[in-house]
């Protein structure tokens, strides 16, 4: 039976689309933003976390370990994730729950089952499910497809929170499902978009206008991150793009930087990169909201 990664649903979600709403995030992301606030998103595979300050150095995973991927050095447990079988015996023994693996298998039927649980909130609020991530459509297309034909099969509506950077071919595939797409633009400059995100802005873009010419309905979504995009220029520039390709998004929502999830990244065994940047002061948040508004767009702070 086909499975695929999920590192969270989250229940009684109000930040992605309308209404009340379920969001699963899918696990594995095409960028890399060295900002993200959900890094154990970004790896495809399944990853082990290892809380330093839960733990309490008591070696029982040490000693249930089946592979011998975990040994002490002293009182603290040492992993060799390559000798890692990922069988979750560590995480079971672990007396603390300091231990635990990012990514969890998931059917279209479990997924499905999990969504209709909370129907009866969807239909009060106008809500129902996002697929979010990573990047839910750099996952097995059949998979994604086969989920939102259940979920609309069912009367939930389904929204997509895409970063734009996968083949046209994988969005076009999900239009017809689709509610309402949520879509980032992070940076107009692609040199920059290049260094913060791993990859260049080009087919983001692109993809964009695509799918606005599809009339489909989109909310774009801008990270505002202060250091990096809160200029005027980027927001010009944002603006006359989204202007000049006759882009009518039903929202802008920007969203200001925060750095909650930088605790996962010392868990993952990786070093947090955006210690220099900042949460822009709800001023300057204000004005690049003016900027959005003077332009005719629906937009807020947040969403």
């Amino acid at each position: 039976m086909e499975v695929q990664l999920v590192t969270d649903i989250q229940k009684f979600s109000i930040h992605d689309g309308e209404g009340i709403r379920t969001t699963i995030f899918f696990k594995g992301c095409p960028l890399s933003c060295i900002w993200c606030h959900n890094p154990e998103t970004q790896d495809y595979g399944q990853q082990f976390m290892w809380n330093q300050e839960k733990c309490a150095g008591c070696g029982e995973c040490a000693g249930a370990c089946p592979s011998g991927a975990v040994s002490m050095d002293g009182h603290k447990p040492v992993t060799d994730v390559n000798k890692c079988g990922i069988c979750h015996t560590c995480e079971e023994y672990c007396l603390q729950n300091a231990r635990e693996f990012a990514g969890r298998e998931y059917t279209v039927e479990e997924l499905a089952a999990e969504a209709v649980k909370d129907q009866p909130f969807y239909e009060q609020s106008h809500g129902g499910v996002t697929l979010s991530g990573g990047e839910v459509l750099a996952r097995d297309m059949d998979f994604v497809e086969q989920l939102m034909l259940e979920l609309t099969k069912r009367g939930i509506r389904v929204n997509v929170d895409t970063c734009g950077y996968i083949p046209w071919k994988n969005i076009a595939r999900i239009i017809p499902y689709t509610d309402t797409f949520l879509y980032d633009i992070k940076l107009m400059d692609s040199r920059l978009h290049q260094k913060m995100t791993g990859v260049g802005n080009e087919e983001i873009l692109e993809n964009l206008i695509r799918l606005s010419k599809s009339k489909a309905a989109i909310w774009i979504r801008i990270p505002v991150v202060g250091g990096v995009n809160d200029t005027d220029r980027n927001m010009e520039e944002t603006l006359e793009f989204l202007s000049s390709h006759s882009i009518t998004p039903k929202w802008i929502h920007l969203l200001p930087y925060h750095n909650t999830g930088s605790g996962k990244y010392p868990r993952l065994g990786q070093k947090y990169q955006g210690r220099d940047f900042t949460t822009p002061k709800e001023s300057r948040m204000q004005e690049l909201l003016d900027m959005c508004l003077a332009r005719g767009y629906q937009a807020g702070i947040g969403g």
